[in-house]
Order: C-alpha cells, then structure tokens, then sequence
C-alpha cells in the first residue's frame, strides 16, 4: 500500500535531527566540565593537601590557619536533602563566624553553646574543626569536590555519545527497518544510557578521575555484548510481516478517544479524537464528539494494521503505543492512527470485511 502524500519531513528525519543536536550539546557541555570545573577541583584538592600550617603572623591564603573559637550556638540547616547544620563561633579574636557540617547535632555530641573547639581556615574558608574528640571536616572541604564535576562529565559525555553514534550507524543501515521505533535506535541507546549511568556513578568509589575512566572501559564491553545479544533477539522478533493482529469490537454506542486520520480525504484531521460508534467512524476536535465532525466514507475499507513506518507523515505517537491502521477509499490510500488499546474500536466501526489481519 502507498503511504499517503505529505509535505512534512519522515519523523525519523525530524529524530536525527534533533538526536545530533542532543550529541552535540552533550559533548560541549562534558568537554567544558571535564576541562574547567573538573580541573579546577583537582588542583584545589592538591593544594590544601600541601598545605603546612602559617607561621606565627602569617595570615595568607595559602597556609592553613587555625584560631581557637567558643560554639555559640548550632541551627539546623533547612531546604536540604541531606542533612547537615551550622556551627556558630565566637573567636577569640573577637570575630563571629559559622560553618557548616554534615549530618545532624547529635553526632557531635562536643558542638554544644559553650564549648571550645579550634577552626582550621584555608583560602578564607573554615575547612575543618577539631573538637576535643575529633575532627570535623566542613563542607567546605575541598577534598573529593573533584567526583560530581567527573560525574556530570562523563555522564552526560557517554548519553550524547550514545546519540551521535547512533545517528552515524542509522544513516548507513537505516534500510534496515522501516519502522519509526525499531530495534536499531532502541537498542543502542538503551546501552548508551546504561554507560552513561556508569559513567556517573564511577567517580564516587574511585580515587581518581583515572580510576573513573578505567571503569568506565571495563564496563564498555559489557555493555556491547549485552546490547549485541538484544539485537538479536529483537531482530529474529521483527522480521517477517510486521501484520499486528487486532480482534475488532463493535462498539453498541459512539466512543471518543484520540486519533487522526492522515490521507486525501474530505474527512482527514492530523490531530484531535476519533468517534467510533454503530454508524461509523468520524474524527473531530471535540472530545464529547459532537462539534465539527467529518464522517468518514461508507468506502472506507481497512486493510491492516501496522507499526508506525518512518516513512510514514507526522502524526501524534500517543507515548509510543500509536499503531497504525492501512486503509483505502476507492483507491486512495488513507492512515487511521490511534492508541494500540483503541484501535480495536476503529475496526468494528469500519465493520472491518472478515478475513483482513
């Protein structure tokens, strides 16, 4: 059957289009995060831990120095997911300050109004104190910083990689498949997300963005066998005729539902709903049904159902359950779309001929 005439450019087209534009965005967004910020981090991280104590006098950026101060008071930290509070300080100096830590007040059962305790300062910022029972790293501890900008980086690097190689591999095999949603986008770029979720979570066990990386390429293989053995499944699960067998049912009275009808027709729509019901299917932008209907031709004859074609014109995906229902009037090749769990109301209201699949 011909696919009805349209001015519009083929969906997957349109995907391509915009799965390159995703790659690329992705890839300028990892290589600036993996260049600057993440960059940045790690030489942070190196300095303060090269850091010695200042010299008596000495109040520069680059030494680490400590004061003694007096806890006036603690307050929980609110709006955070993780829990964490401020430290209020009287210093000795004279000078009021506050830091934050993690976690909640009752694991330092030391940071009490009143108490004592020495604040550690780098580049202007409390990095850690010492209580008498132990020291306490703030969140201004520079340590580690390094792994979310990792993180972002190869996260979102791997997902726009996943894209662009996905789209060069289309382009050269995209005779393949017919289909809008087939295997060949499918597959690869379920494993390309499943890397890019790796790819996020490697830096925060490892020491190193080297050690990430190393992670990352041992899971890559994995990655390609498992989508290697999905192909084949899916493949052996597509080939032959791609008929979707659908049992009419006749509908005792009108049914509204989202649907189109794509072709040369007096009664086309490329959006709003379809009205099935005993005298026929009409389509029309009014979901009671009742408001500027086209009633379809008594000669609208189904002849299969299918999955949506990339070929096929634009039309509504209904969250990538839309089937596809080939049909003709006097010759002329005409589209029915709708939802998967709809289209059984479409074929008995055409009171689909016994013998057509």
């Amino acid at each position: 059957m011909t696919t009805p005439a349209t001015s519009s450019p083929p969906r997957t087209a349109v995907h391509l289009r915009a799965a390159v534009s995703i790659g690329v965005v992705c890839a300028l967004i990892s290589a600036f995060v993996l260049i600057v910020p993440l960059r940045g981090a790690l030489d942070d991280e190196r300095a303060f831990r090269a850091a010695v104590a200042c010299a008596p006098g000495d109040r520069g950026d680059g030494c680490l120095r400590t004061v003694t101060a007096r806890i006036e008071r603690t307050e929980r930290k609110k709006g955070r997911r993780s829990a964490s509070f401020w430290l209020y300080l009287d210093q000795v100096d004279g000078k009021s300050s506050r830091t934050r830590l993690r976690g909640h007040e009752a694991e330092y059962p030391a940071a009490r109004p009143g108490g004592r305790v020495d604040v550690t300062y780098w580049r202007d910022q409390i990095r850690y104190v010492d209580f008498p029972g132990g020291r306490a790293y703030t969140t201004a501890d520079p340590r580690g910083d390094w792994r979310l900008f990792c993180a972002w980086g190869l996260g979102v690097g791997l997902y726009g990689l996943g894209f662009l190689v996905v789209t060069a591999w289309w382009r050269r095999r995209h005779h393949t498949s017919r289909r809008a949603y087939s295997w060949q986008f499918g597959a690869p770029l379920l494993g390309a997300v499943f890397l890019a979720g790796v790819g996020a979570l490697a830096p925060w066990p490892t020491g190193s963005p080297g050690e990430a990386f190393l992670v990352v390429g041992a899971a890559t293989p994995v990655v390609v066998a498992v989508c290697a053995v999905a192909v084949r499944v899916v493949r052996r699960r597509e080939s032959g005729d791609d008929t979707v067998t659908v049992t009419p049912a006749f509908p005792a009275e009108e049914r509204v539902f989202p649907g189109v009808i794509v072709g040369d027709v007096p009664y086309a729509r490329g959006d709003g709903m379809l009205a099935a019901g005993p005298a026929g299917l009409a389509t029309t932008p009014d979901p009671t049904g009742a408001a500027l209907r086209r009633e379809a031709s008594p000669a609208l004859t189904p002849v299969r159902a299918r999955p949506p074609y990339r070929t096929d014109p634009r039309f509504p995906d209904y969250g990538g359950k839309a089937l596809v229902l080939e049909c003709e009037d006097e010759g002329v090749p005409v589209l029915v779309v709708t939802d998967r769990k709809h289209m059984r109301w479409v074929l008995g209201a055409l009171r689909r001929p016994a013998g057509v699949s």
